[in-house]
């Protein structure tokens, strides 16, 4: 399990950007960086940083990926037929922390991601405790029964914040979802504007 290693709003901070649509977001009060110079910190970004902008963006939307893992899921993307960009958000989305917060069991991508280690959700029955275990279409993802009254997804149940996609259907009452297809990125209800393309672009050139 990788640890969060910064501050989950902090990525919002430094993006000067709302990530996650949140409403606790410091951005939605300061929309520029952190620090005593932050509000200084409006120069125009080269093609390099404008990248590296993009995949810290995305890389950071999933829970703080660690540069290795995002490493990889982008190496498998370059490996598949078709576009890179979308296959990459393919795998991200197919993961099934991203899944489990996709289907509103729990408030955040981090929250996810613990959930899942916990124990507290189960693919086809079989109970999965590794977060970036990769969902096949199909496949039914459920809380168990006994987690089902936790804070957390009670939490996350009445939460106006988000809304379920439609590459899932999802039965709030029994908490099951089923993962239908995998999403292309107009598919993905992202809050801010995520660019894949750009991502493709930085590990191509570095």
């Amino acid at each position: 399990m990788t640890k969060r290693t910064a501050a989950k709003y902090k990525l919002d901070r430094r993006m000067g950007e709302n990530i996650w649509g949140r409403a606790k977001s410091p951005v939605n009060r300061r929309e520029y960086g952190p620090g005593q110079h932050g509000q200084r910190r409006k120069q125009k970004l080269s093609d390099f940083g404008t990248q590296l902008r993009a995949k810290q963006k995305l890389k950071g939307y999933y829970g703080d990926l660690t540069e290795k893992q995002f490493r990889r899921i982008y190496s498998e993307a370059e490996r598949v037929r078709g576009d890179t960009g979308e296959n990459l958000i393919g795998l991200l989305e197919r993961r099934l922390d991203a899944v489990v917060y996709r289907a509103k069991f729990v408030p955040t991508v981090w929250a996810a991601r613990q959930f899942v280690n916990h124990g507290h959700v189960t693919v086809n029955g079989v109970r999965v405790n590794i977060p970036s275990y990769r969902c096949k279409e199909g496949d039914v993802i459920a809380v168990r029964e006994r987690s089902r009254q936790m804070v957390m997804v009670l939490e996350a149940q009445g939460s106006a914040e988000r809304d379920i996609p439609d590459y899932l259907e999802v039965d709030g009452n029994k908490l099951t979802a089923t993962f239908v297809r995998t999403p292309a990125l107009g598919d993905v209800p992202y809050p801010v504007q995520m660019e894949p393309n750009l991502v493709v672009e930085f590990y191509a050139q570095n």
